[in-house]
């Protein structure tokens, strides 16, 4: 763990030792990225990596200590820079809003980030101000920092939750899911809900489910500065 800090915060030296560099971390990181959004991680090792720059597995290793610690390289640079939100109109849920859809395409470019970002890990600065930028906008509405943090929270696991790759196909009303016409009485209120509907597309309850979180935001923060 400490090591992985000190890699992704900046604070460990580069290696000094044997020949001068031929490569830089970034350059790890973007190798490392490009395989990963093309095949998914499990494509990913040290040695397919070590291969897509030219060097050998033992090259590697001076600069990345195993395979946990090139993906937590590699989410760093994936996930960038955090939006800039003092410019978006619309007060705090002009700023959220925003701030999911910048999520959304991110994890879009690199389907493979909501899997790497779970679980006891450690993060990086860049990741670490994506959050920091919507707690930041929830800043004087009213709210407690553990209300803050929660609604946070609530917004990000909405992004994850709705991330083409891991909704498209889990409700039956999706692609070879979709509930056949021969269930219609076992299943009324459904199949009238998917009749109703038209053809609904696996990401359309982004938009939804995110206008419904800042509705309730919006209650609970007029509740507050009354």
């Amino acid at each position: 763990m400490d090591s992985t800090i000190e890699l992704l915060w900046g604070v460990r030296q580069p290696p000094n030792r044997g020949p001068k560099p031929a490569f830089t971390l970034e350059d790890i990181a973007t190798a490392a990225i490009r395989i990963a959004d093309a095949e998914g991680l499990a494509a990913l090792s040290m040695q397919r990596v070590a291969g897509e720059l030219g060097f050998t597995k033992m090259a590697l290793y001076r600069y990345v200590s195993a395979r946990a610690e090139l993906i937590a390289v590699m989410i760093e640079q994936a996930v960038g820079q955090p939006p800039g939100l003092d410019a978006i109109p619309g007060g705090w849920r002009g700023k959220l809003h925003h701030w999911a859809h910048r999520l959304w395409a991110t994890w879009d470019r690199h389907p493979w980030l909501p899997a790497a970002t779970t679980g006891e890990r450690i993060m990086g600065p860049q990741e670490t101000g994506w959050t920091e930028t919507a707690v930041a906008a929830l800043t004087d509405t009213g709210l407690t920092g553990s209300e803050q943090m929660d609604a946070v929270l609530l917004l990000s696991g909405h992004v994850r939750n709705t991330q083409s790759t891991t909704s498209a196909g889990t409700q039956p009303w999706h692609g070879r899911h979709q509930l056949n016409p021969t269930f219609t009485d076992r299943f009324p209120a459904l199949n009238a809900a998917i009749a109703s509907a038209g053809n609904p597309t696996p990401d359309q309850s982004r938009e939804f489910g995110l206008q419904r979180l800042l509705d309730g935001l919006e209650v609970l923060i007029t509740q507050r500065t009354r």
